[in-house]
């Protein structure tokens, strides 16, 4: 009986990185590396496209790092992070016990974390890379981008650049120059990570970009309404007009 192939991607910035992992799995016949990836970016079109079973993934990439590739993928395949050292990374992998290779490695230490990977994979344990991401990321940090994924496309948003964020059920409606962006994610969570100077909860379902906003006006009692510069108009609650009486 023919042994299913683990179909794997490898994705790291550097060359010789990607070289030394393709050389250690040379010696594993049941490994098919499917993708390459130089960057996070690409690693988010392999990975969509491809639906792999293992990712070796390095962390520290530009523009794009390993952490937020996994948040922008839907179904996360099993992973080997690969890291230069950093003690919170390194804690977090300690912690909830995922495979890690620290850089530089020796070929048994790769092969050790291969063998779990992929033990774990049989054994179709679920991945514990959300926890992973969630443990790594640092507390209060004040959100500077949003990603979001349209396809296997990658969407960079600079925050400065959203008119307004809207809740729709489970997801958030970025307004940005006239186009809306959908993501998956509460209004609540997003809300705690932006620059509470510069983006106000306007309404149970509104977040604002007051620098967007040109004034506010009453149209029923305790009722009013923030038009905006390019004539939006959105509801403001009685909560919401006392944190903006605060910043104007």
């Amino acid at each position: 009986m023919k042994t299913k192939k683990v179909r794997t991607i490898i994705v790291d910035d550097e060359e010789l990185a990607r070289v030394l992992v393709r050389e250690y799995l040379a010696s594993h016949p049941n490994i098919d590396i499917v993708a390459e990836c130089a960057n996070g970016f690409e690693a988010v079109k392999a990975a969509t496209e491809l639906s792999p079973d293992l990712m070796f993934l390095d962390i520290q990439m530009p523009k794009l790092n390993g952490f937020e590739v996994l948040e922008l993928l839907d179904n996360p395949p099993a992973v080997i992070f690969v890291t230069a050292f950093d003690q919170y990374a390194l804690k977090a992998f300690e912690v909830h016990a995922v495979d890690y290779l620290l850089k530089p490695y020796s070929k048994e230490r790769f092969d050790e974390a291969l063998t779990h990977a992929i033990a774990r994979l049989e054994q179709r344990q679920p991945e514990k890379t959300k926890d992973v991401i969630a443990s790594v990321k640092p507390q209060n940090q004040v959100l500077e981008r949003v990603l979001i994924k349209e396809g296997s496309k990658v969407l960079v948003i600079p925050v400065e650049k959203i008119d307004y964020i809207e809740a729709q059920d489970d997801y958030v409606s970025f307004r940005v120059e006239g186009k809306s962006y959908l993501k998956m994610q509460r209004l609540s969570e997003l809300e705690s990570s932006l620059d509470s100077k510069q983006f106000v909860r306007i309404h149970r379902s509104y977040i604002l970009n007051i620098e967007r906003l040109a004034k506010i006006e009453l149209y029923a009692k305790d009722s009013r309404t923030a038009i905006l510069k390019d004539g939006t108009q959105l509801p403001v609650s009685r909560t919401g007009y006392e944190k903006l009486k605060e910043l104007l």
